[in-house]
């Protein structure tokens, strides 16, 4: 049994909220605590508190599972179940999973603040919502603690979101600036009049917020997953019948964001609406300071991005390697690429693909010789691979190939650490060791972690 809002050693009565005859686990949530950790506190997010949910009579919504327990315990336990895992599903050893998960500063003491994508669901009334866990409920919100400060001051819960599945809201959090996408209700959006009255509606009330928001209207429905993440593809107008694709309805469908680091230098990305970017207000700063420690790449080396996104990591590789190197950035959505390609203009190194990894693997093994551009690697081999793959992971078949070009050092950045066990005990089959491993606390109150271990094998 899974008993969520608890903490290992306290005594609890716990509710059952899925409990099947023939289900091989149990869940249940926290109602009252009868013996108390000392790392117990009050969850500052009031509707994510489930010793003040129940007794209001509904669920607690996600988002804060970890919100009742002090930070710096939260992240003890973290490091225990990186632990775990990385033990069960990777096959590695107590030892050389020995880690202490980091925190950033600026989270400290209530790790609030942080988040700068927020996805909400659109109540019957309108109004932006949270779900409950396990549930198909949700829970109307005029706040969000675990947001940057822009998404608060944004005052979004007092608009009538009538007619929309769902809104999200980006909030770069060093910029005023955000972007607001709303997605339809489906019998919204194939209605092309009903959808137009429904725009007019959403543009005028917008229209009170500060120039610096731009909205737009994903009408087209989440296509296939591409590389694990689901996408929307803002970017369309209305075509000329008159039936509604994705329509920009002021500002722009993308946002900018600067990234500073004190050793790496400062860059300045265009990030399409849709594409993935690290949520975490510090992440991208933190991620590539840890990527460039792991990669040390040198002037001259040729280095593969791959699932690079819109270019985050590419960006700062290609000053490292220099003009004599060469940076090749792989992605698989097409928004994203474009992005890493505006993202790089101006660096005659660093070369952008659009294709899937494990395509462009199959080419780099079948035509290294073929130009960069073309899909090859110019004749050279790769001397460091860095690769931050959805949630899934790479895979089997993805690190087979990668196995085979015989990079020098893979670099691999992960979110999913279920996955990551698993590709750490993939490429230990292929002669490979988790060298080192870095792990970072950059969704605070919540159970996700980040992690950057490099992996090399002894040359032959």
């Amino acid at each position: 049994m899974f008993v969520r809002h608890a903490i290992p050693g306290e005594t609890v009565l716990a509710e059952l909220t899925a409990a099947g005859s023939s289900d091989q686990f149990w869940r249940a949530d926290t109602v009252k605590v009868i013996r108390p950790s000392e790392f117990r506190r009050l969850n500052q997010w009031k509707l994510a508190d489930s010793l003040r949910s129940y007794p209001a009579g509904r669920q607690p919504v996600v988002g804060a599972e970890y919100g009742h327990i002090v930070l710096e315990y939260q992240r003890r336990l973290k490091a225990q179940v990186f632990r775990d895992t990385m033990v069960r599903l990777g096959r590695q050893t107590v030892e050389d999973v020995e880690i202490a998960v980091h925190g950033m500063t600026a989270d400290e003491p209530a790790g609030q603040h942080w988040r700068t994508r927020t996805t909400f669901n659109v109540s019957a009334g309108g109004r932006l919502s949270m779900p409950v866990h396990s549930g198909q409920n949700t829970i109307p919100v005029s706040n969000i603690p675990l947001a940057v400060p822009e998404l608060n001051e944004l005052h979004l819960w007092e608009i009538d979101f009538s007619g929309a599945a769902s809104v999200k809201v980006i909030t770069p959090g060093h910029r005023r600036e955000a972007l607001i996408i709303v997605t339809p209700l489906s019998q919204v959006a194939d209605s092309p009049e009903t959808l137009k009255n429904y725009m007019t509606v959403w543009r005028r009330q917008l229209s009170r917020l500060p120039k610096t928001v731009s909205a737009a209207v994903a009408v087209r429905k989440a296509g296939k997953p591409q590389n694990g993440r689901r996408t929307q593809q803002p970017g369309a107008r209305l075509t000329p019948g008159g039936t509604a694709e994705d329509v920009l309805l002021r500002g722009r469908f993308w946002v900018q964001e600067d990234v500073r680091s004190e050793r790496f230098g400062a860059q300045t990305f265009r990030v399409t609406g849709g594409v993935y970017w690290p949520v975490h207000r510090d992440a991208p700063a933190t991620l590539v300071e840890a990527v460039m420690d792991a990669a040390d790449v040198q002037a001259g080396h040729v280095v593969a991005d791959l699932y690079a996104g819109p270019g985050l990591y590419s960006r700062y590789l290609a000053e490292a390697t220099g003009r004599t190197g060469a940076v090749v950035s792989v992605e698989a959505d097409a928004r994203a690429s474009r992005d890493a390609r505006q993202n790089l203009q101006g660096v005659s190194h660093a070369t952008t693909l659009t294709a899937a990894v494990g395509e462009v693997l199959s080419g780099w093994l079948r035509g290294p010789d073929a130009a960069f551009s073309r899909g090859g690697l110019g004749g050279r081999g790769v001397d460091t691979v860095v690769m931050h793959p959805p949630r899934p992971g790479a895979g089997r078949a993805v690190l087979s190939r990668l196995h085979e070009l015989h990079p020098g050092k893979i670099v691999y950045v992960s979110e999913d650490l279920a996955a990551f066990a698993q590709d750490t005990r993939c490429l230990n089959e292929h002669g490979w060791r988790l060298e080192t491993v870095q792990v970072f606390d950059l969704s605070p109150d919540t159970h996700h972690i980040t992690s950057v271990g490099v992996f090399t094998r002894p040359r032959a």
